[in-house]
């Protein structure tokens, strides 16, 4: 998500304006690695053993039983949350990492997805563990974990303030703004139009509640991801003999230990990791909201479908922006950057029709986004006060933040967004390095009902030690009612 502000933002206050500190994002990375590599270790590499279980279990969360119908899927909470972890950036920022670190930026970008998606896992996991009831559904996340596990409620409330403020006003701020601007280029539409359809749209879906969020995005998601897919595959095949010669390239650039002297190494690494890791967001707090929304029998099954979103975000959407722009070799001209390369990267491969279509595609991207970011922000404001008129408020200040997005310079409040999403992520990862014994010991309970060729099942009792839990069932209650049923 963070690199979606390239868009409205100039590249030097890209680079330095995190935290207002340059020194505070590589603190961030560095503990984002680290952790990522610890649970990829703890979990004995789950996001590639358990690919195919991924996979199957995807396919199997767009099946809805008709006493489930007014619950949200595992489906759906998958769309959810990549609503919002796929956006402009993926169109944008990627450029941007090219265009600063060179074609070796791709592979550390594919790398960190590798590691992250493990933090993915165990956050999504731990919020599927501590969800509470919320009518029909569910809902849950980072502070709910941190009051229920840790018992620690000023450490949710402190993350809810953030994550509210960061996504839910700030960053939707941003996506409006960047429709507004590539409608005004591509078709002349005045923004503060635009931001008026923009606004009513939205509002039609969001006082429609987790429910229609749910429908909508299970929709939009697909169609814009596998639109935009598919036009990158027709790029490849009609480039098809260059894919040895560019992957050469990756990797060629990504140890090109002859460049370190020069900082090209360097600066590969740095843009690659970084656009990598606020990309897919794998360890800030954010997908675990959506993930704990999920109606499922065990919460291993939610935490590798999660995890499954990262590999989505990095591996598929944002590779097939390298892509692009690495076959037309645009990146060396240095005229260009962010989404100008890429709409300069694609029409060079397919025709000027590309510039509409890019348009459209940052429609679909930035508006799914603005569905999935808000999502986050009213799941925590129901944490710290689930009086209606709050969420009422906050759905008010949503849609005034979408309007003056579409025709404002937001620059201002850009070093606020970053200090606060930096805090967000430092919360939650000290959360989850705390908690993730939980998340280990639910992904064994997993596998080991598998292998007796169980459909896993999750009770309160699955795990030693684990209080606080609201929405699974003592061990004893379900052998009851599955006798009955019987």
């Amino acid at each position: 998500m963070v690199i979606e502000r390239c868009i409205t933002l100039g590249i030097v206050e890209q680079i330095v304006s995190f935290g207002n500190d340059l020194l505070w994002s590589y603190v961030l990375i560095i503990l984002l690695i680290v952790l990522g590599l610890y649970f990829t270790f703890r979990t004995k590499f789950v996001q590639f053993r358990l690919i195919g279980e991924m996979v199957r279990l995807l396919g199997e969360g767009t099946h809805v039983s008709k006493d489930k119908k007014k619950s949200v899927s595992s489906f759906q909470a998958f769309c959810i949350s990549t609503a919002s972890r796929v956006g402009t950036g993926n169109m944008a920022g990627v450029a941007i990492a090219i265009s600063l670190g060179g074609p070796g930026a791709v592979f550390w970008m594919w790398l960190i997805a590798l590691i992250g998606s493990a933090s993915g896992f165990v956050e999504s996991t731990l919020a599927q563990i501590y969800k509470v009831k919320d009518g029909s559904s569910f809902r849950g996340g980072p502070a709910y974990y941190m009051e229920k596990a840790l018992g620690q409620r000023w450490m949710g409330i402190l993350f809810s303030i953030l994550i509210t403020l960061c996504f839910g006003l700030v960053f939707n701020a941003v996506q409006t703004n960047t429709m507004a601007l590539a409608f005004e280029n591509a078709y002349s539409i005045d923004r503060g139009v635009f931001g008026i359809i923009i606004v009513a749209c939205l509002a039609l879906i969001i006082f429609g509640g987790i429910k229609r969020i749910a429908q909508v995005t299970q929709w939009i998601v697909p169609i814009m991801a596998v639109a935009y897919i598919l036009v990158a595959m027709f790029v490849m095949l009609i480039n098809f003999k260059m894919i040895p010669s560019v992957f050469s390239l990756i990797f060629s650039e990504a140890f090109n230990f002859e460049a370190l002297a020069s900082g090209g190494l360097g600066a590969a690494m740095m843009e690659g990791i970084k656009r990598g890791l606020f990309s897919n967001e794998a360890g800030m707090g954010s997908a675990p909201n959506a993930a704990a929304t999920a109606d499922v029998t065990h919460p291993v099954k939610q935490g590798l479908i999660q995890a499954m979103g990262v590999f989505t975000d990095t591996l598929l959407v944002c590779s097939s922006t390298a892509f692009i722009i690495l076959f037309s070799k645009s990146y060396t001209s240095g005229n260009l950057e962010g989404i100008e390369l890429t709409q300069h990267a694609l029409s060079s491969q397919v025709g000027p029709w590309a510039t509409n279509f890019v348009a459209i595609t940052i429609l679909l991207f930035a508006f799914s986004s603005l569905i999935g970011n808000y999502y986050y922000g009213e799941t925590n404001i129901e944490f710290i006060n689930q009086r209606k008129i709050w969420v009422f408020l906050y759905r008010l200040a949503v849609l005034g933040m979408v309007l003056f997005g579409a025709h404002a310079q937001i620059d201002i409040v850009w070093n606020m967004a970053d200090l606060f999403m930096g805090t967000m992520a430092l919360v939650n990862l000290i959360a989850i390095m705390l908690l993730g014994k939980y998340a280990f010991a639910a992904l064994q309970d997993y596998i080991h009902q598998k292998k007796e060729g169980k459909n896993p099942v999750f009770t309160r009792n699955s795990i030693p030690g684990l209080k606080n839990v609201e929405c699974w069932e003592e061990e004893d209650t379900q052998n009851q009612q599955s006798a009955n049923q019987a």
